[in-house]
């Protein structure tokens, strides 16, 4: 687990664009953070199809998650409004 980046609790499921919205603390300040549902059932090998088992899935790989925000904060892979794309 990397104690440089926290994943918070604030995940927001966004159907019309298929994909997780959340934030990460780093070093004190806040990163948002979008991950995409293709890229959660690659991690998780599952097909997803709901709400709450995407939420369910998220939880299943929240570790991994952290190191794939620390990883991309490290190559500094910010989009222009400062959000990551995992």
């Amino acid at each position: 687990m990397n104690q440089d980046i926290i994943v918070n609790d604030d995940l927001n499921w966004q159907p019309e664009q298929q994909r997780l919205t959340f934030t990460a603390q780093w070093f004190g300040g806040q990163i948002i953070c979008y991950l995409n549902l293709s890229q959660l059932e690659h991690l998780t090998g599952q097909v997803l199809v709901d709400e709450a088992n995407i939420m369910l899935a998220f939880e299943s790989v929240r570790f991994d998650i952290e190191e794939q925000v620390s990883e991309l904060v490290g190559q500094e892979a910010f989009s222009p409004d400062g959000s990551l794309l995992l």
